[in-house]
């Protein structure tokens, strides 16, 4: 029997659902791409009011302070000087629950910081983890509907979730992370950040670098194990909400030391991994982390809906000296992001308190809409240029373009030498000690045993089997002892 042709919303067929149309073989994504577009504005708009992930979220403000000197790597402002102190908002979340979720899950956690510098406002989108399930954003409404409630059950489902996992080899790295030890960490306090994408910094001299993030946490990685996380999200849903809010109250105030990966842009094109694939890490032997700041959080929000439920995080609010990379899920997500706010806030949030410019002011046409709070008095303009004195451009980039070669259309990402879905994988469960392996492979064949169809069992099993025999034959063993239960 024929399967059914996937069609646009309008019906046209779609010829391509895996990859989105770039600017030639890994380049940036086209604003032509149609169905890309459609789908990513679609999924934003299924959820309301509530976010469609990363819907349960905890925040706090605070600041971040430059300890060493990177000015021979990018000319941000923020980053301009030893002793340099920029004001934050942090918001925590986790990805696939509900509002109404435990914050003591085995889920990634969102760890996404707005910096108000005197440049206007920088968001760095990120997670807990280095890497992601995905390498692609046209795949994201999938993964995120095989993730979240079944619509006929209402509940998660084991059959859905490893469906999708079976068919996405990439993601086994991730997977690998999230059922290892740090996939439910004890507090927000006691994890990690990381930007996990690949961003662009760009010196004073015009040279360009590509550049992840980490922060580190000061107070020590803390994780609890499969047991303690439900007993302690069957106890206090609100576990690491409260923990936070409690820990500034009383004046411990949590803090983060950020590092960069920093690789010359020319090294590119010929490093082992793609740099770009989410779905993979630079190893450290290749590029050291080096020391920037330290990140503090210090101060509660007085009002959790307005400050947290509001806060709006785009990757695309850059500064000047910082940019994008032809990473293609940061691609779709400088689109995506700031797409949902508009549906759920508005097109006027970026006026909401916690949201707005607090070292400089907003100056632009932008009007009316929703909310509009934005007037700028009698017989001010609204379009450019014009003759009364407005805002103007300034022509200075804020980062160095990105070269592009190639036919539009939709590609696979470019292969390097290392690039399959499952070395990485096998390199971190080669890392793990012998106890941290065991609780990897229960937590992972606590959830495949589950899953009601043979042949997906078997794809995912083939998954492990690639990325280290071992870890393969031990998957192997438990789940098929948990079934014969």
């Amino acid at each position: 029997m024929s399967k059914r042709v996937l069609t646009t919303e309008a019906g046209a067929p779609v010829a391509d659902n895996q990859n989105s149309a770039s600017a030639g073989v890994g380049g940036p994504l086209l604003l032509q791409d149609q169905h890309l577009l459609e789908k990513l504005a679609r999924f934003n708009r299924e959820r309301i009011p509530e976010r469609v992930v990363h819907a349960r979220g905890s925040g706090a403000y605070g600041h971040f302070e430059v300890t060493d000197d990177v000015t021979g790597f990018t000319h941000a402002d923020f980053l301009s000087a030893v002793g340099k102190r920029t004001e934050v908002f942090l918001r925590f979340s986790t990805v696939a629950d509900s509002l109404g979720g435990a914050d003591a899950v085995r889920d990634p956690r969102g760890f996404a910081v707005k910096f108000y510098t005197a440049e206007g406002n920088y968001d760095l989108v990120g997670n807990n983890t280095p890497v992601f399930f995905i390498k692609d954003p046209i795949k994201f409404p999938d993964f995120i509907h095989s993730q979240k409630r079944d619509p006929f059950t209402g509940r998660q489902e084991p059959d859905n979730v490893w469906d999708f996992w079976a068919h996405a080899p990439e993601a086994t790295h991730q997977v690998t992370w999230l059922m290892g030890d740090r996939g439910i960490p004890a507090s927000y306090r006691h994890m990690n950040g990381y930007g996990s994408h690949t961003y662009q910094w760009t010196n004073a001299d015009g040279e360009a670098f590509f550049v992840k993030y980490h922060f580190k946490t000061n107070q020590g990685v803390r994780c609890l194990s499969a047991e303690q996380g439900a007993e302690l999200a069957g106890k206090d849903p609100n576990s690491h909400q409260t923990d936070l809010l409690q820990a500034i109250e009383r004046g411990v105030h949590p803090s983060w030391t950020l590092y960069v990966q920093l690789m010359p842009a020319a090294e590119a094109a010929d490093y082992r991994f793609n740099p770009f694939d989410l779905t993979k890490v630079w190893p450290h032997k290749d590029y050291p982390l080096q020391r920037v700041g330290r990140l503090v959080l210090d101060r509660n929000p007085d009002n959790v809906f307005a400050e947290v439920e509001q806060a709006a995080f785009s990757p695309n609010n850059f500064v000047s000296g910082i940019g994008p990379s032809p990473d293609k899920m940061l691609q779709g997500r400088l689109f995506a992001y700031a797409d949902a706010h508009r549906y759920r806030l508005g097109v006027n949030h970026t006026q909401l308190a916690v949201n707005a410019p607090k070292a400089t002011t907003a100056q632009n046409y932008g009007r009316d809409g929703l909310m509009a709070t934005n007037s700028q008095g009698r017989g001010a303009k609204n379009y450019e240029p014009n003759s009364y004195d407005g805002p103007v451009e300034t022509g200075r980039p804020l980062s160095a373009p990105l070269a592009v070669t190639g036919h539009a259309g939709t590609h696979e990402a470019p292969l390097h030498t290392k690039d399959d879905d499952f070395f990485q994988a096998g390199e971190l469960y080669r890392l793990m000690s012998a106890e941290e392996k065991s609780r990897l492979i229960a937590n992972i064949a606590g959830g495949l045993s589950q899953v009601s169809r043979d042949d997906v069992i078997e794809k995912n099993l083939a998954h492990f089997h690639a990325a280290d025999p071992e870890y393969g034959k031990r998957v192997e063993e438990a789940v098929r002892a948990l079934r014969e239960d």
